[in-house]
């Protein structure tokens, strides 16, 4: 059934399933955790559940009825995925589930995308069985270019939501979230998952070879992250990242270029640009870290021998202080990328932050 697509979270599906079937479940969630570890999957199979034909009963509770607090011990919460109301749900077609999520395009969550996700959640039940609302890129009604009208909008709607409806927030922390909407949701925590989960995962999208077990060790416990990283081309950058990071004679004009023409290659958004300059900064974060290891007489975590051997060059040319230091640069130009900085400054900045530590 539908929970069997959720790894890692049997804790969070239990929690969920004692809430209703205890007559206690919030009307509005935050779930926070790193990206990728499923926060919007679980999100999706949740409302599915909560809207089902034949999972909780004929409809959902209302938070401030008697209703609610009526334990039903018998009630499920697991969607069919096989009614009329579970195929809706997964081709988001369903009249009571709403979502709404950040443009690509856009540096914040616009005023407008707001109004009609809660023009929409504040109409009457189309089915009567209530109404499930996702907002994903929830992180982002704290972005000061948007000067909060979008967080102001939404939060008349958590202040006052409709009857038997349910709100799902996806973020990344609460930290990231305004204080006046995070005191009104009920925050629910995802962990990275094991490394065997990750792994499985990436064996059912028919990831194999050497490249699967990198993936597993680069992914922090997030399947997202792995299956982002499973980039050929990726893979070819890192490569150049790494001759020329090593290289006695490190050209930061020419790495700033191609790191650039490298983003630009994704496509026009600035998202996607974004994310695969992200991405390799990863990698190149941990190019860094196995060479100082390895400069602190620790073995490497890569194993491959051509590699491995521009790693102790690198290691023996930059030495602890300066491999450190470069690494502190990568971190903070990653802050940067996620603060959504020009990204031609961040890259141009980092790459010339890099050849000057290496010339001290």
């Amino acid at each position: 059934m539908s929970w069997k697509r959720i790894r890692g979270h049997d804790a969070i599906v239990a929690a969920f399933t004692r809430a209703v079937q205890r007559g206690r479940l919030a009307h509005a969630y935050l779930f926070t955790g790193p990206v990728g570890v499923g926060k919007r999957l679980f999100a999706g199979e949740l409302a599915k559940a909560l809207l089902c034909e034949s999972a909780i009963g004929d409809r959902l509770p209302d938070a401030d009825s008697a209703e609610s607090r009526s334990p039903i011990a018998d009630r499920r919460l697991e969607a069919c995925d096989h009614c009329s109301a579970c195929l809706q749900v997964t081709a988001e077609t369903h009249p009571d589930f709403f979502t709404a999520a950040r443009p690509p395009d856009s540096p914040n969550l616009p005023i407008d995308v707001m109004r009609e996700l809660c023009r929409g959640f504040s109409l009457k039940s189309a089915r009567g069985r209530g109404k499930v609302a996702i907002l994903d890129d929830a992180d982002d009604l704290d972005d000061p270019i948007s000067s909060n009208a979008a967080a102001n909008c939404f939060l008349k709607t958590l202040e006052e939501p409709p009857p038997r409806s349910v709100f799902i927030l996806v973020g990344t922390s609460v930290d990231r979230q305004l204080p006046t909407i995070a005191s009104r949701c009920q925050v629910v925590r995802f962990r990275p998952l094991p490394a065997d989960d990750v792994d499985a995962i990436l064996r059912e999208r028919g990831v194999e070879g050497e490249r699967r077990a990198d993936l597993v060790r680069l992914s922090d416990g997030s399947p997202g992250q792995a299956l982002a990283l499973n980039d050929d081309q990726l893979w070819e950058f890192r490569t150049f990242l790494l001759k020329t990071v090593g290289s006695p004679r490190f050209d930061s004009v020419a790495l700033a270029k191609r790191w650039r023409g490298f983003v630009e290659e994704s496509g026009k958004e600035s998202a996607m640009q974004r994310s695969r300059a992200g991405l390799a900064l990863k990698l190149l974060v941990e190019l860094l870290d196995d060479a100082l290891r390895l400069s602190l007489g620790k073995p490497a975590r890569i194993t491959n021998p051509d590699e491995l051997r521009d790693l102790e060059n690198l290691a023996k040319q930059a030495g602890p202080e300066r491999l450190m230091a470069m690494l502190d640069r990568c971190l903070e130009g990653d802050a940067h990328v996620d603060r959504r900085v020009q990204l031609v400054l961040v890259l141009e900045a980092l790459a010339d932050a890099l050849g000057q530590k290496l010339r001290e």
